[in-house]
């Protein structure tokens, strides 16, 4: 099984500040939707359940946003956005969560973490995890 070094989120928005603005502005109106946006952020700022999720990888997890892609983050995922890449060990970009694994997670940042490890199971990928702790410390 193969390595995954990074993980990369691209965003279905421009990331510049009109760009935000203006997806900002449209979701409240309901023109414009990312599901990786509602995944990682509430109306204002990062969600705390994401942090926490994103602290629990083995791994960082990079995000881009439509008009800020690298060129190989922009041919992996062009027209499949947004989307979750894995980075791995070889150096490939390979598809983990597609859109409408994304929209499945509806905003839930434990089901994309359930979304990741499935698919990265799937395509022979091992995703590092830190360990959670257990709810009780005498267990």
């Amino acid at each position: 099984m193969e390595q995954v070094t990074r993980l990369v989120g691209v965003y279905h928005a421009d990331g510049d500040l009109r760009g935000e603005l203006t997806y900002w502005i449209k979701a409240r109106f309901g023109a414009a939707h990312c599901a990786l946006c509602d995944i990682t952020h509430g109306t204002f700022r990062r969600k705390g359940d994401w942090v926490a999720c994103e602290q629990g990888l083995g791994v960082e997890f990079t995000t881009f946003h439509l008009n800020d892609r690298p060129g190989d983050v922009a041919a992996a995922s062009e027209g499949a956005t947004p989307c979750v890449l894995a980075d791995t060990a070889a150096g490939t970009l390979v598809m983990l969560v597609g859109p409408a694994e994304l929209e499945g997670c509806a905003g839930d940042p434990e089901r994309l973490m359930d979304a990741i490890s499935q698919a990265a199971a799937a395509a022979g990928l091992v995703v590092p995890m830190d360990p959670r702790p257990s709810g009780d410390a005498n267990d």
